[in-house]
C-alpha cells in the first residue's frame, strides 16, 4: 500500500480524500494557490505545497506544477478528486512516466470515456441506447444553428470536455442556438482548455439517474446501485438521493449491468459513473461516463457501506475488489443537499466574501456504513444520521476563482421519509452568515409536495420556480408554532433585561403576560403562562401550545419543543423582536405589548428605492462584453452585457424596451454586487 498520496485538488473533496487516507494510515500532501493559503485542506494535510496564483489555469490545472510538488514530497500516488485534472489523460500519462500511481482509471479509459463524443460512439458500438445527436465537431455558430434545426429543437449544446454544468446550454430556437454555441465554447475554453462543442437532442421531462461502477485491473466489476440527480439548476445538480424513488429492481439491474459492460469495454479500473436519462416509461438512454469520483458519491457510500475513496486507492495499488455483485446491498435511504455560495433571491447568482459565521449541524454517525450494515461510532439519533463534507470553516473566505460549493450536507434514514425529515432538521440547524447562500431554497425543496412524493424531473426547478426563488410563505400552522416560540423567547429575553436593569428582585413581576406577535403579515394576540418546565402560550381563539427550550438571549440557534414536536429556528435580534429563519422562510417577528401593537399599525410602510432605470451588477464578477452603446434603443430580452463569475458566463438582458443613457463599465472591469453597469432614459 502507498505511504504518501498527493491530492491534486482543493476544497471539500481534498478534505474528503484526506480523511480516508488518514484512516488507512497513508500520509497526505495538499497543493494550494495563493487564494487557498489558509484553506481547510491545507490545514488538514500532513504536508502542503504552494503551486501558484489563484486562477486555476495558473495553478491547479498546470501539470508541471503538480509534478514538481510530487517530486518535492516523494508522493507515490495522486488522487485528482473531481474537476481540474481529474479527467486529463495527459496528466495521467505524466504520472505514469514519473512512476507515480494515478488514483483513477487507465489513460485509454479516460480518453475514450472522458470525451463525450467518443464515449457516445463507443456506447453505440456496445449496443447502448443513446440520445439522438450530431457526433462530429462543429466549426461555428452557423453550423450549430443548421445542425440544431436538423436534429429538431430543443437541443442541448455541450462542451466535449465539459462537466459540472460548465459549457452547457439548452436552445429552443435558432437565436438561442447561436448564442448558446458561443457561450458554451467560451466557458469550455476557460474551464477545460478545450473548446470543442457537440449538439444532441434535449429530451423533455427526463429524470437524471446515474449508476456507480467500481472495477479493478483484474477484470472484476460491480455496480453499487443508482443515484437520482433530477433536481438540477442550469444543468448543475443541487439535490441527489440514493436509491431513486422511480426505479424498480428490474430497471436497476438492467442499467447496472449495462453500465458495467460499458466499463469493461474500455478496460475501466477505478470508481466511475455512467449517467443516463430515464423517461416516464423507464426507458433509459446513455448520456456520458464520468471517469472520476462524483460530487454526490456520499449518498452511495451511505446506503452501501462502501468507502469509494478507499476502494479507488486499493485498486490503484493493484489490489482486487474485495466484494462481488452479490455482496452489494442497498440499506436505507440517503439525501445530499449541495450548499452553494449563491444568492437564491438574485436568481442564484454567485456570492463571495468572508464567512462571518459557519456552523454546520453536528455530524451523527457521519462515516460510511460498515460492510456489516452497522454504523461506525455512535448509533444514529432518532431515525436518521448526518454527514457534512466541507472544505471551509468559520471566518474563511469564499473566493471568486473557484466553484461556489461550500459543503455537501447528507442525511441517512431507514426510508425516504426519514431521510427527508432528517435533512429538514439539518438544514434548519445549518448556520451560514456573511455571504448569499442557497439554504432557504434547499429547505423549500424538502417541503415541496412533488419532491416529497418523488414525482420530479430535471425540469423541476424551472417548472416549480419559473420566476426564480422568492422565499417561502409558511402556512398558518407553521406560523402559529413560530409565533408561540418567539413569544416564549421574548419572555426569556425580557426577564434577562429586567435582571440586568436590577429594578426589582422579583423581576418576573415586570414581565407581562399579554403580547401581540406579528409575522408574515399576520398578528397573533397571545397570553403566556410560565412555569419551571416551560411556557403555555394561549391564542385568542382559545387554542394553546406548550413551548419548552433551553434557549438563552444571544444564542443564534434555538432548539425548541412546540406542541410536542421539535422546532429549530435560526435567531437574530432586531428592534422589538427577532429575525427568524426556518424551513426556507425568513421572517421579521415583532413581539409587542397590546398598546405597542396598536401604535405600530399606524406606522407608514417604508418603500424600497426605484432602480427600474438602472442595470445593476447582480453579483461580484468581471465584465466580459458590453453588447450595446450609449443612445441605442434596446428591446425587451435583448442582451446588454455578459458578466463572468465562478467560471460561469451570465448574459444580462433588458427587462423592457428603453434607450441606453450611460454605460458605466466596460470589458475587463471587476464589479461588486449592485454596482451600476448602465443607466436608461
Amino acid at each position: 500500500m502507498f505511504k504518501k498520496i498527493l491530492i491534486a485538488n482543493r476544497g471539500e473533496i481534498a478534505c474528503r480524500v484526506i480523511k480516508t487516507a488518514r484512516k488507512m494510515g497513508i500520509q497526505t500532501v495538499a497543493v494550494y494557490s495563493d487564494a487557498d493559503r489558509n484553506a481547510l485542506h491545507v490545514q488538514m494535510a500532513d504536508e502542503a505545497v504552494h503551486i501558484g496564483p489563484p486562477p486555476a489555469n495558473q495553478s491547479y490545472n498546470v501539470i508541471d506544477k503538480i509534478m514538481e510538488a510530487i517530486r518535492a514530497t516523494g508522493a507515490e500516488a495522486v488522487h485528482p478528486g473531481y474537476g481540474f485534472l481529474s479527467e486529463n489523460s495527459k496528466f495521467a500519462e505524466a504520472l505514469a512516466a514519473e512512476g507515480v500511481a494515478f488514483v483513477g482509471p487507465p489513460v485509454g479509459a479516460i480518453e475514450s470515456m472522458g470525451d463525450k463524443i467518443t464515449s457516445k460512439k463507443i456506447a453505440q458500438e456496445a449496443d447502448v441506447s443513446t440520445v439522438p445527436g450530431y457526433m462530429g465537431l462543429i466549426a461555428d455558430a452557423d453550423e450549430a444553428v443548421k445542425i440544431s434545426g436538423e436534429i429538431g429543437y430543443p437541443v442541448m449544446i455541450k462542451a466535449s470536455a465539459g462537466g459540472g454544468g460548465k459549457g452547457m446550454r439548452i436552445a429552443w430556437n435558432d437565436e438561442e442556438a447561436r448564442e448558446g454555441f458561443q457561450s458554451s465554447k467560451n466557458e469550455a475554453a476557460n474551464s477545460f482548455g478545450d473548446d470543442r462543442i457537440f449538439i444532441e437532442k434535449f429530451v423533455t421531462q427526463p429524470r437524471h439517474i446515474e449508476i456507480q461502477v467500481l472495477c479493478d485491473s483484474h477484470g472484476n466489476g460491480i455496480y453499487l446501485g443508482e443515484r437520482e440527480c433530477s433536481i438540477q439548476r442550469r444543468n448543475q445538480k443541487v439535490i441527489e438521493e440514493a436509491p431513486s424513488p422511480f426505479l424498480d429492481e428490474a430497471t436497476r439491474r438492467a442499467m447496472g449491468e449495462q453500465a458495467v459492460a460499458l466499463a469493461h469495454a474500455v478496460g475501466y479500473a477505478s470508481a466511475g459513473t455512467v449517467e443516463f436519462i430515464v423517461d416516464g416509461d423507464k426507458n433509459f438512454y446513455f448520456l456520458e461516463m464520468n471517469t472520476r469520483l462524483q460530487v454526490e458519491h456520499p449518498v452511495t457510500e451511505l446506503i452501501t457501506g462502501v468507502d469509494l475513496v478507499e476502494q479507488m486507492i486499493r485498486v490503484a495499488a493493484g489490489e482486487k475488489l474485495g466484494m462481488s455483485q452479490d455482496d452489494v446491498k442497498l440499506t436505507g435511504w440517503a439525501m445530499e443537499s449541495r450548499l452553494y455560495a449563491e444568492d437564491p433571491y438574485r436568481n442564484f447568482l454567485p456570492s463571495i466574501g468572508r464567512l462571518t459565521r459557519y456552523a454546520p449541524p453536528q455530524e451523527v454517525a457521519a462515516g460510511p456504513l460498515l460492510e456489516t450494515g452497522k454504523w461506525q461510532g455512535e448509533a444514529p439519533a432518532g431515525d436518521w444520521a448526518v454527514r457534512n463534507d466541507t472544505g471551509v470553516y468559520d471566518g474563511g473566505e469564499i473566493s471568486m476563482y473557484y466553484d461556489p460549493m461550500i459543503a455537501k450536507l447528507c442525511t441517512w434514514g431507514p426510508n425516504r421519509a426519514s431521510a427527508i425529515e432528517g435533512m429538514r432538521v439539518a438544514l434548519d440547524s445549518f448556520e451560514v452568515e456573511g455571504i448569499g447562500h442557497n439554504l432557504p431554497f434547499l429547505s423549500a425543496v424538502m417541503d415541496h409536495p412533488k419532491f416529497v412524493s418523488g414525482d420530479m424531473t430535471t425540469a423541476f426547478i424551472a417548472e416549480e420556480y419559473p420566476e426564480g426563488f422568492e422565499g417561502v410563505t409558511l402556512d398558518s400552522e407553521a406560523l402559529r408554532r413560530i409565533a408561540a416560540a418567539c413569544a416564549a423567547m421574548h419572555r426569556v429575553a425580557e426577564i434577562r433585561r429586567t435582571r440586568v436593569s436590577g429594578r426589582m428582585d422579583n423581576h418576573e413581576r415586570h414581565v407581562g403576560e399579554d403580547w401581540v406577535v406579528s409575522l408574515q403579515g399576520e398578528e397573533y394576540p397571545v397570553t403566556i403562562k410560565a412555569d419551571r418546565e416551560g411556557s403555555t402560550v394561549k391564542f385568542d381563539d382559545g387554542s394553546e401550545l406548550r413551548v419548552a427550550s433551553d434557549w438563552t438571549p444571544g444564542d443564534t440557534l434555538a432548539r425548541l419543543d412546540v406542541g410536542g414536536a421539535p422546532l429549530v429556528l435560526k435567531v437574530g435580534k432586531i428592534s422589538g423582536g427577532f429575525r427568524i429563519r426556518s424551513r426556507g422562510a425568513e421572517l421579521k417577528v415583532h413581539v409587542r405589548s397590546p398598546r405597542q401593537a396598536e401604535l405600530a399599525r399606524l406606522m407608514p410602510e417604508k418603500l424600497p428605492p426605484d432602480t427600474s432605470k438602472l442595470l445593476l451588477c447582480p453579483m461580484p464578477g468581471l465584465i466580459v462584453t458590453v453588447a450595446v452603446e450609449e443612445g441605442q434603443e434596446v428591446q425587451e430580452g435583448q442582451a446588454l452585457c455578459t458578466v463572468e463569475a465562478m467560471k460561469m458566463e451570465n448574459i444580462l438582458r433588458a427587462e423592457k424596451k428603453g434607450v441606453v443613457a450611460k454605460i458605466n463599465a466596460g470589458p475587463g472591469d471587476s464589479l461588486a454586487v449592485d454596482d451600476v453597469i448602465m443607466e436608461f432614459e
